[in-house]
């Protein structure tokens, strides 16, 4: 009975209540909420600094946890940070890259299990930051920080605020993108009226789906060098300039996984964490990252640069002779810790992690991970292709007397912390408030404002999208980077030209050599209205919930 208690009281708090920051209705004799958060470590080759200008590379993409939990969860998939190459050693001080992936965030208002892919720009020590066309930090637009960031380059995809939806379902399947960057924009030796110089650099997001490839949006150069305003000697420091470190980090970061813990009449101590599912091939693997791969300059830049100067046209398709695949050692580990609530950094105790999962190179570019399938759950015959980690822990000493989680199997656990009986429901936002644009017939937004619509499109996510077709000088983004009407319409017949040549069905990045692609979601691929087909682009300027939404 008091698990029946216990379980229609979480249910009552979690889905109705939500979106408190409690998962659960405590009382003092039962389980106490938990976390689990950490990292995945996936050690790789470094290559020569001569591979500066970007990367590619592909994730798989898969719903993490059986139920999304609410908007406590926050965590990325398997994903890297591209910082600029510096002299000096990196400090919080000049903190500033490119680190979005695919994932669940705090402040995603439409999530569901399926994740989603941000951005992720970072301006100085977190002053700003951009996630995508119209999207960065905070919503209040009068104070844009970061929402400006991201100009839109395609014309046949439409970027929600909430972040790039994947197909609902999205399992095991490789999401391909990267940065390179496109001469879009000249140098300046002034910003802003100061004497502090911009670079010509705009870092440029391409994708590599199976629905849709090629360049999507980039960061305006203003993007980077706008927090050197209050401080000269930052100038030069950043990715509007200088050259892409190409010895990256790759990990999973996770913030935030709902768990429980509960000591037994004994001393000793349980853990129940909501179940999380790893994607699961044929021979029983995971594959989770593959085909990293570095630039150089010359494999993409210098093409376009001449085309723009008057030559013939750049096919836009990465030079294979101008990259380095970066191989993957088959070794890592993970921090993943597992914690009460409030539990102070110094005292979150780690989980054995390599007991139940072991990292593979399962072929000369492609890491993953193999099980201990006595403490994993494979998929039952005719279910997603997902193995499940153990939900169960005991905390035990290791042989170095420190304190650890073991995974074991539920019947090992007491019945009397009634762990069993918890259960970690579905959320949904119910409340979620509508991303918004401003309305003011003096905003960006509006003057010049759009060329065609306002249009209405129905997300997979249980939201509605709702944009307009700008000229892509006039878009609020371009219009709030620092531009003369000059240099905005002289980048404008640069896009004219991508726009004419460069199509949506043909690689410009390196493809997969296994595995099959990832889908967007659908409804995002848009077609521009007759008339407006070179040169517009489509803009978000709302998003909300449908009209009595169900779960997707």
């Amino acid at each position: 009975m008091p698990g029946i208690v216990r379980s229609l009281c979480l249910l009552a708090c979690v889905t109705f209540a939500f979106p408190q920051t409690s998962l659960f209705c405590q009382d003092s004799a039962g389980p106490t909420e938990a976390e689990m958060a950490g990292y995945l470590l996936v050690p790789h080759e470094r290559v020569d600094k001569k591979y500066d200008a970007g990367f590619s590379l592909y994730v798989n993409a898969w719903p993490l946890l059986e139920n999304y939990p609410g908007q406590r969860f926050q965590t990325g998939l398997f994903g890297t940070w591209m910082f600029a190459q510096s002299d000096t050693p990196r400090s919080m001080d000049t903190y500033s890259d490119i680190e979005g992936g695919l994932g669940w965030w705090r402040d995603t208002r439409f999530a569901t299990e399926t994740p989603k892919f941000i951005m992720g720009g970072v301006a100085k020590s977190f002053s700003e930051w951009a996630n995508g066309p119209g999207a960065g930090k905070g919503r209040d637009w009068s104070k844009p920080n970061g929402k400006y960031g991201v100009a839109q380059l395609s014309p046949h995809i439409v970027w929600p605020p909430d972040g790039l939806n994947l197909e609902q379902g999205t399992n095991g399947k490789l999401f391909g993108y990267g940065y390179l960057p496109l001469p879009l924009a000249d140098a300046k030796p002034t910003t802003a009226g100061q004497d502090v110089p911009t670079g010509d650099q705009c870092w440029t997001l391409f994708l590599n789906t199976g629905n849709f490839k090629g360049p999507v949006a980039f960061f305006t150069p203003y993007f980077w060098t706008k927090p050197s305003l209050k401080d000269a000697s930052l100038a030069g420091k950043f990715l509007d300039s200088r050259p892409a470190n190409p010895n990256k980090a790759i990990q999973m970061e996770t913030q935030y996984v709902p768990a429980f813990t509960a000591v037994d009449s004994n001393g000793v101590t349980f853990a129940r964490i909501a179940p999380t599912r790893f994607p699961h091939d044929a021979e029983g693997n995971s594959p989770v990252v593959h085909r990293v791969t570095a630039f150089e300059k010359s494999a993409l830049w210098d093409d376009v640069q001449a085309w723009f100067a008057g030559g013939d046209p750049a096919s836009g398709k990465v030079d294979a002779n101008a990259s380095v695949v970066q191989s993957f050692e088959p070794r890592g580990g993970s921090t993943w810790k597992l914690y009460p609530v409030g539990t102070p950094k110094d005292q979150r105790i780690t989980i054995d992690w390599k007991a139940f999962a072991t990292p593979v190179n399962l072929d000369a570019s492609t890491y993953g991970y193999r099980w201990n399938e006595e403490l994993v759950t494979k998929p039952a015959a005719g279910a997603q292709a997902l193995v499940k980690l153990p939900e169960y822990f005991r905390l035990t000493d290791n042989n170095k007397g420190a304190k650890q989680w073991v995974a074991v199997q539920a019947k090992d656990v007491p019945a009397e912390t009634d762990l069993a009986n918890v259960i970690f429901p579905r959320a949904i936002n119910h409340s979620a408030q509508p991303y918004v644009t401003p309305e003011e017939s003096t905003s960006p937004w509006k003057s010049p404002g759009p060329a065609a619509g306002p249009f209405r499109i129905d997300l997979g996510d249980g939201s509605v999208l709702t944009y307009s077709w700008y000229r892509f000088a006039d878009q609020p983004a371009i219009l709030n980077a620092d531009l003369t009407d000059q240099e905005r319409e002289a980048m404008q017949k640069k896009v004219e030209l991508l726009h004419r040549n460069w199509t949506k069905d043909r690689d410009y990045l390196p493809p997969p050599t296994r595995g099959e692609l990832a889908d967007l979601d659908p409804a995002l691929l848009v077609t521009p209205p007759k008339g407006l087909e070179v040169g517009y682009v489509p803009i978000a300027t709302r998003q909300e919930r449908a009209p009595k939404a169900k779960a997707p």
